[in-house]
């Protein structure tokens, strides 16, 4: 708390206390993945919390409209926060600022528009092979095997299955068919962050803000310095 004293014409004192701004930083992660993908990120000291929203299993056939305002419970609206998602959980961020609008909105290793994706994204969608299989094919084993799902997850690192822990088939074949039908236009105040070697989601498609050299899809991970700095620099403006 803040105290100041103030004098009026009569030279009367008052004392005026305010409260320290204070705006908290909610955070979803990847698809399967949990908050340790942020473990080393050391976030701006101006935020007084910084909440990670879990991911929820989607009931039966949900619409990606109702999974989104679920995901949004936890948010506050009534105070002012910010918004981080990475991967899957960028395009979260995003729709749940059209329900609840954010101060600020900053995306890791994602997409701004269903336009960013890529090639091998758009032939997913029109065969919709991933709607016609069987949510047996969603599991761990096949997970690493299938020629997708590793250009989708970047598992080539050996780091990676160590995040991935939300493994449920119902979810992940959700999930990514919702992924793969989202559509929406390009937010201009969505600060967007990618890496140049990032397969899933590669800069060439994009028009981001920032960069990070020699980052792979798992960047948040590998390359926690240079996000720690460019995060500093966003949330300071």
């Amino acid at each position: 708390m803040i105290m100041s004293f103030y004098c009026n014409s009569n030279f009367t004192l008052y004392l005026s206390c305010n409260k320290m701004s204070s705006m908290k930083l909610y955070i979803i992660s990847g698809l399967g993945a949990d908050k340790t993908v942020f473990e080393h990120i050391v976030f701006p000291k101006k935020f007084s919390e910084v909440v990670f929203i879990d991911w929820l299993i989607p009931e039966g056939e949900e619409t990606f409209e109702h999974f989104i305002k679920r995901m949004a419970e936890p948010i506050n609206s009534k105070e002012k926060f910010c918004l981080l998602g990475y991967s899957f959980g960028g395009i979260l961020v995003q729709e749940i600022h059209k329900l609840k609008p954010a101060e600020q909105i900053v995306i890791l290793g994602s997409i701004k528009s269903h336009k960013e994706m890529s090639v091998t994204f758009h032939l997913a969608k029109k065969s919709r092979i991933f709607a016609k299989l069987p949510e047996s094919y969603f599991g761990e084993k096949t997970l690493k095997s299938y020629a997708f799902f590793r250009k989708l997850f970047d598992p080539n690192n050996p780091k990676f299955w160590r995040y991935f822990v939300v493994k449920d088939p119902h979810y992940l074949k959700w999930s990514i068919n919702k992924i793969l039908d989202w559509k929406s236009e390009v937010n201009p105040d969505v600060i967007q962050i990618l890496a140049d070697k990032d397969i899933v989601f590669p800069p060439k498609n994009s028009k981001p803000n920032y960069v990070i050299k020699g980052g792979t899809h798992l960047f948040p991970v590998t390359k926690n310095k240079e996000v720690t700095k460019i995060l500093d620099e966003v949330f300071s403006k």
